[in-house]
């Protein structure tokens, strides 16, 4: 019996401490994106399927949030490996300032993404034209813990119309719901295109989507906030209905995490991502603007991690 008893004790240490064991155990990765309506969701599942399918014992998830304020929040919090977010909103979080005044987040850039254009929508039936128009109306300036509220703050209070609409906070897909059975009269969202909301509401019998110009913001914006944004349009056509380019402000996305993520494995992250971008191009064409000569500090407002750095010098790129 005690022969039996010393073996037992043997196979189960030998369990316990044999090589190689704890390398079997998964690595849970949490991605932030943002509603299922607009581009971060569909973009961080298919960065979720390529990381579980490419990377050993890596099992990453995408999950639903507020977007860029919410996933700033949470990576500061630990909470989350990496999100997406827009620069402006990064910065604010890297500073400690607006909505995370007294609570900076040590904060770093693992990739430069894609443009995100302000997307001020109506529809025809309600007569607003130009952005001039919108002043006392119902209009949706984003859901709250997103980088489309932040934007859209910035750019009203660049025309002076911060007081001069009644404004609501909701995702897209909840605004183009409220436009549609006219609970609100116009809505803001910051997003790539196509956003799947915005199409869904353009393919709407008996409506016509109406895009807003706002794009003469732009130097104001910038004399404000470091020079964040550009102009840039919205091709016509991209959305069923849209007879004319709508010129718009834009604002880079980037792909964030936590300074204290591994430099193993924030290389890692970058690596494959890159190296699987035909599979991120066939979740959601906006994947074809990630570019490794993109991969600048013109482009992020705050650091890159070290482990990116590393991956981006191998390929001849120099962060600067």
């Amino acid at each position: 019996m005690k022969r039996f008893v010393a073996a037992l004790v043997a196979v189960i240490a030998g369990i316990v401490l044999a090589p190689g064991v704890h390398a079997q155990e998964k690595t849970n990765l949490s991605i932030g994106t943002g509603g299922t309506g607009g581009v971060y969701y569909p973009l961080g599942g298919g960065m979720a399927n390529i990381l579980s399918k490419h990377l050993p014992n890596v099992r990453a998830t995408a999950e639903v949030t507020g977007a860029s304020v919410d996933n700033m929040r949470l990576i500061g919090a630990g909470r989350q490996d990496f999100g997406f977010t827009m620069a402006d909103t990064a910065l604010d979080a890297s500073k400690g300032v607006d909505r995370f005044r007294g609570q900076p987040v040590p904060a770093r850039t693992l990739m430069v993404l894609y443009p995100n254009r302000m997307h001020v929508v109506t529809v025809e039936s309600t007569g607003i034209r130009k952005f001039a128009d919108l002043k006392g109306k119902r209009v949706s300036v984003g859901s709250p813990g997103s980088g489309t509220e932040i934007t859209a703050l910035r750019v009203l209070e660049a025309n002076n119309m911060i007081s001069e609409v009644k404004r609501e906070r909701l995702s897209v897909a909840e605004s183009v719901n409220a436009l549609k059975d006219r609970k609100i009269d116009a809505f803001f969202w910051v997003g790539g295109l196509p956003t799947a909301a915005v199409t869904d509401l353009a393919a709407t019998p008996g409506t016509k989507i109406v895009m807003i110009d706002h794009a003469e913001a732009l130097a104001e914006m910038n004399r404000r906030y470091d020079g964040l944004y550009a102009k840039d349009i919205i091709p016509k056509g991209t959305y069923s209905g849209q007879d004319r380019d709508n010129q718009v402000i834009a604002v880079w996305n980037i792909l964030a995490t936590n300074e204290k993520m591994s430099e193993k494995m924030a290389y890692d992250i970058v690596k494959t991502l890159f190296e699987n971008k035909p599979d991120l191009v066939a979740v959601h064409k906006e994947a074809e603007n990630i570019d490794l000569k993109r991969q600048i500090q013109q482009y992020s407002p705050i650091p890159f991690h070290p482990g990116a750095i590393k991956y981006f010098a191998e390929k001849g790129v120099k962060v600067k």
